[in-house]
This record gives structure tokens, sequence and C-alpha cells, in this order.
């Protein structure tokens, strides 16, 4: 199994997953593209100390970025939506 923490790659904190995280007690993550549900599960579990109860995972497409004439695109990365176990929370999200 890959360690957690490269798994988990980073927290997101935007407006839609502020309004999710208080309403349906969900936390969006940029995880490894490569790692599954299960393993996303037990990393966010070992990372965090919490119950996680589902995980819905999206593949987001880079956006394609000009530069004059030249052109490029942002890289492909995976969106991980964790729903937690009721009571539990993640502090991380509650000090922002």
């Amino acid at each position: 199994m890959i360690e957690p923490r490269r798994i988990v790659r980073r927290a997101l904190v935007t407006e839609k997953g502020t309004q999710i995280r208080e309403v349906a007690n969900q936390y969006i993550f940029e995880v490894d593209p490569r790692a599954n549900k299960f393993e996303i599960k037990k990393a966010v579990e070992a990372i965090f100390s919490v119950e996680v109860s589902n995980v819905r995972t999206v593949r987001m497409k880079g956006k394609l970025k000009r530069m004059g004439v030249h052109s490029g695109r942002r890289p492909h990365w995976k969106k991980a939506i964790v729903t937690l176990k009721k009571g539990q929370t993640i502090e991380l999200f509650e000090q922002v």
C-alpha cells in the first residue's frame, strides 16, 4: 500500500466544499490519480483519525492554457469527496 500522505495530496477549501461540509459532513481532497476508493478511505482514516462512511471520486481534466502563440494544458488530477460518519469532524477544516 502507498503511504497515506502520498495518497491524500491536499485538502480543497472552496465555497462549494464549505457548503457540503456544513450540510452533509463531506470533505474534499485532491488525491493521487492512481489511488482507488479503498486506499483513499484508509489514508483519510489514518491521517485524521476519523471514520469514513463513503468515498466518491471524480477525475478532473486539466484546463487548456495559452501564453501568446503557445498553448499547453494543466495536469489532470483526481478529486475525492469523503463522507464521515455522524459526529465525526476533521479539525483542519474547522480552523479555516
